[in-house]
């Protein structure tokens, strides 16, 4: 079954009380953030603490990942500790060219080797946050198989573009570099994050938003802050709506095939494959979201 994504939040690793809660929230994934989260005084502390928390409490079913500093920045001490500690995902920051995951891939897997670790139990995100990564997008997605996703960090990208964020006209911005991203993602069959959404009391504009990087294809979205996992949640869930059409779908095609028929219908109108495997997906995200169960 395909692991939901549908929301990842940052959680600064200087923020030993968020460390200890992050998984209490409901967020698919929680990503300890060791890079910009962080002053340069508070690195070594933050490595510790977020080394201690990974190795002593159960997220449970959430998944881990961690932000690392740049390799030249003290990216290679966080993925010893982190590989050590038993850490899902290590993310990339800024990632420009296929090279950088090579580059983290060969660090990763020294790591997984001295501390007794499986190689390539460790997988891999990469944060692509400048115009640079961006035209490189499709490289970056395939330069390794530990990759489980691509992202993109929006303030970085809009800075080098020489312009800004604009919500309000729902990020066209960001346009070109979103459709990269999730063109790549999906030439390679790994999963899409979306950016983060600034303004933590601006709920509606943030569903606004989810609604509009589900349209193109994003598996979920990066969160700040714990209030905005429910509205990011609930756009990415099936609703009953949906899940009712996706099984009418997986009924009729079920029909047809008892009757020996190729031609599938439903309410009139023609069923082909791609229909088909958006139904199909469809009650597979339900199911691991926890709002539907096959054969029930």
């Amino acid at each position: 079954m395909e692991r939901l994504r549908r929301t990842m939040m940052f959680v600064p690793a200087s923020n030993a009380g968020m460390l200890r809660d992050a998984y209490i929230y409901g967020a698919d994934s929680v990503m300890f953030d060791l890079e910009d989260s962080v002053s340069l005084k508070e690195k070594d502390t933050s490595r510790f603490l977020v080394y201690q928390a990974v190795k002593t409490i159960d997220y449970g079913n959430t998944e881990t990942v961690v932000r690392i500093n740049g390799l030249d920045a003290g990216g290679k001490d966080d993925v010893h500790a982190m590989v050590r500690a038993g850490i899902d995902v290590i993310r990339l920051p800024k990632t420009e060219t296929a090279q950088d995951v090579l580059d983290t891939e060969a660090v990763i897997e020294e790591a997984e080797r001295q501390c007794g670790r499986a190689v390539g139990s460790t997988k891999m995100m990469a944060a692509i946050e400048g115009p640079i990564g961006v035209l490189n997008a499709l490289s970056i997605a395939q330069a390794s198989d530990r990759l489980i996703g691509i992202a993109i960090g929006a303030e970085d990208y809009v800075t080098a573009m020489k312009t800004r964020r604009y919500p309000e006209r729902n990020s066209e911005e960001l346009f070109f570099a979103r459709s990269m991203i999730v063109h790549a993602a999906r030439a390679v069959g790994i999963a899409a994050l979306d950016t983060v959404f600034s303004d933590v009391d601006d709920l509606d504009t943030l569903r606004k938003e989810v609604e509009f990087v589900k349209q193109l294809g994003f598996d979920g979205k990066s969160v700040i802050n714990p209030r905005q996992i429910p509205v990011v949640n609930d756009v990415y869930t099936p609703s009953e709506k949906e899940i009712a059409n996706a099984i009418d779908v997986v009924n009729a095609i079920e029909e047809a095939e008892a009757r020996g028929s190729g031609v599938i219908a439903l309410n009139g109108k023609m069923i082909d494959k791609p229909i088909v495997e958006r139904a199909e997906r469809t009650l597979m995200l339900a199911e691991a979201a926890g709002v539907y169960k096959k054969g029930e």
